[in-house]
């Protein structure tokens, strides 16, 4: 028998460490892990067209299977492309193991045209980045990667992998190394936090983890045992939602409506959620959106033990015996009409298929989403925490493999959809039950309404027509089918109801544009 490489050191070291999926887009330098994924059973590779798809596709199967997923990434360019989904997976708290290929250590003194600073690269949107210096070292680093990526809340962990590290002989499989556990929060601080919960003057403000189904009963029964308000950040990495479960407004976006909605509240305490802050500076607009004399308690941050903390802080406010307000079931009923956002709202409220993951990007048609899905059946709802738009075709991807007993959603608009439509392909490719829904209002009209608030009321016809995804309209019907996923057309409410349903029947990827 031949000696192990360094590449299939590798892959048998992520296997040990549980890595068994890669989101991969190679290149040359990384030819030696592809031919190992024929020697090591065990590792299910995923072909994407972009970096960015393979990247968005980790962040996703991260929040839904709640352990990394690796991408495969050519040299410095073929990360770059990859940045902006690992921007947003880094916000989000998902762990992910990048393997990012180099030039062997003679050639890199060459400055061959693809030579660049991985590293530099890599370390903005990483927790922990590494280069493997030997065939021997290449194991124990994956190990080190993955012990880095599943670190709480999640962390993105790149390996660089200069190619000859990976065909010489001499690697070595590497056990899995023991994950750190969360810490827990301070007897004081919990005691402060009961304290300070009492009346509809005090908010619990819930991210991360607190929004699992549990924690949310938790924090329900906190909530009518003390009369606090109950919000989450604006974007969520993860939230369990629906019908008989606890709901939870979010912070708004828009930062009047914010500064409304946090204006009451003179003692705010934040479990797994940041204080809120303006997601833009606007002029003569205050960035820090709770009232200037709020007391904020930081009683456990993201990364700390935020089971640990919620049941604790039930038991120091004495709410084990009291009822948590739920959610009541939509009531039933059709929707008719054109399509605008209250309507398609309406319908996705009555569709939603008990059980589904909802991955929404839907930055200005979604606004009326959260009050009118709250009734839902039960169900999984996504957000971008990182802003970089692109990312809910890739991500879906990621949640369809975690999760491929359970109904996916996304909801996208035409301008965010446009960054990544690559991943329809990848869809079809590997048959994902996903059902993708484009809002086609043919423009960046999030935009629209960032002019007005910077101050810009009258934006004459250049200045619309960077706003616009006119001259010529995108064709998402036609794009779909191309890529290999059906599509349909709607216009009408009823006809986007039909055309779920028919989505959520059939096996497969499918596309639904919607005309507003």
């Amino acid at each position: 028998m031949s000696e192990m490489n360094g590449a299939e050191s590798l892959v048998r070291s992520l296997l040990q460490s549980g890595v068994d999926t890669c989101f991969t887009n190679p290149g040359t330098s990384e030819m030696h892990f592809v031919a190992a994924l024929d020697q090591v059973p065990g590792m299910r590779s995923v072909l994407a067209l972009f970096e960015g798809v393979a990247t968005g596709a980790a962040d996703g199967y991260y929040r839904m299977a709640r352990k990394p997923a690796a991408t495969l990434l050519h040299l410095g360019p073929g990360l770059a492309n990859g940045i902006s989904n690992l921007h947003n997976a880094k916000k989000a708290g998902s762990g992910v193991v990048n393997i990012v290929g180099q030039h062997a250590a003679s050639h890199l003194e060459l400055d061959a045209p693809l030579t660049a600073d991985i590293e530099g690269l890599a370390r903005p949107v990483s927790h922990w980045v590494e280069t493997s210096l030997s065939a021997a070292d290449v194991g124990r680093d994956a190990a080190r990667a993955v012990q880095a990526a599943r670190s709480a809340p999640g962390q993105v962990a790149t390996l660089i992998l200069p190619s000859d590290t990976a065909w010489t002989p001499g690697g070595k499989v590497a056990s899995a190394l023991p994950v750190p556990a969360r810490a827990p929060v301070e007897a004081a601080t919990l005691e402060q936090a009961a304290a300070a919960l009492s009346g509809p003057d005090s908010l619990l403000l819930l991210g991360g983890e607190a929004l699992t189904e549990e924690n949310l009963e938790r924090a329900g029964r906190i909530a009518a045992a003390t009369g606090c308000a109950l919000l989450s950040e604006w974007a969520n990495a993860r939230m369990e939602r629906g019908a008989g479960r606890v709901p939870v407004a979010r912070v708004p976006y828009p930062i009047d409506m914010a500064l409304e909605a946090l204006a009451r509240f003179r003692r705010i305490v934040l479990l797994g959620a940041r204080p809120p802050i303006g997601f833009f500076a606007y002029p003569g607009k205050p960035a820090v959106l709770t009232h200037p004399e709020a007391e904020i308690i930081a009683l456990a941050d993201w990364a700390a033990d935020l089971d640990g903390a919620l049941a604790g802080l039930e038991q120091a406010v004495g709410a084990a015996g009291a009822a948590p307000v739920l959610a009541p079931p939509v009531a039933p009923g059709s929707v008719s009409g054109p399509c605008t956002p209250e309507s398609v709202a309406a319908v996705l409220g009555q569709s939603i298929p008990e059980g589904a993951i909802v991955l929404d990007e839907s930055v200005t048609t979604g606004r009326a989403f959260h009050g009118a899905t709250l009734g839902a059946a039960p169900h999984t709802w996504i957000n971008n925490c990182g802003g970089s738009i692109g990312y809910s075709l890739a991500a879906a991807i990621g949640a369809a493999i975690a999760r491929p007993d359970r109904k996916v959603m996304t909801l996208t608009g035409d301008g965010s959809a446009m960054y990544m439509p690559q991943a329809l392909w990848t869809m079809a490719r590997e048959g994902l039950d996903i059902t993708v829904v484009i809002w086609a209002n043919r423009s960046y009209r999030i935009l629209l309404g960032e002019l007005s608030g910077v101050g810009v009321m009258n934006p004459g016809p250049r200045a619309l027509d960077m706003l616009s995804l006119e001259r010529p309209a995108i064709d998402w019907v036609g794009q779909a089918q191309s890529l290999g996923v059906p599509a349909v057309r709607v216009e009408r409410a009823e006809d986007f109801a039909q055309a779920l349903e028919r989505g959520f029947t059939e096996a497969g990827p499918n596309l639904i544009e919607v005309l507003l």
